[in-house]
């Protein structure tokens, strides 16, 4: 150590480098999955886009780590092709407030949802051209069904 001159330990100054808080460029996980965007005490937070190694995209809010506000997953399917799942509101990373589920090419539900289940009122879209509009809860129809 140089006299006058204090320096921490290596692994101080390498922990501190390593430390996620504001904007990151695209940040690489070993599993396979990579996110870019916003970071707050190492945890995802704010905007960002998180990508899987099965495919799966999610784009929108995040908050300690989860999807958190508004956001939008989708799968991919072939080469550089994505088809929708969800788009709406998030809360501690499951569907809640409003969104559509996107099930099939011609079968979605657009409506509100609470804790990751259709909850509240809602339209379900059927692939066979029937709709149904009415109160849910719990996943489930809840009240007198209109097409």
């Amino acid at each position: 150590m140089l006299k006058g001159k204090q320096s921490s330990p290596l692994w101080k100054q390498w922990d501190a480098k390593a430390q996620k808080e504001g904007v990151h460029k695209t940040v690489y996980f070993a599993r396979g999955d990579d996110y870019k965007g916003e970071w707050t005490n190492n945890r995802k937070s704010g905007k960002g886009t998180q990508r899987w190694k099965d495919g799966t995209v999610y784009d929108g809010d995040w908050r300690d780590d989860k999807r958190h506000g508004f956001g939008t997953l989708a799968m991919q399917y072939g080469a550089g092709q994505y088809r929708k799942i969800y788009a709406g509101g998030w809360k501690n990373g499951k569907r809640h407030g409003y969104g559509t589920n996107y099930y099939a090419e011609n079968q979605y539900y657009e409506g509100e949802w609470f804790e990751d289940k259709r909850s509240g009122w809602g339209r379900m879209y059927y692939s066979d051209g029937s709709i149904y509009e009415g109160e849910w809860f719990g996943d489930k129809r809840r009240s007198e069904e209109r097409f």
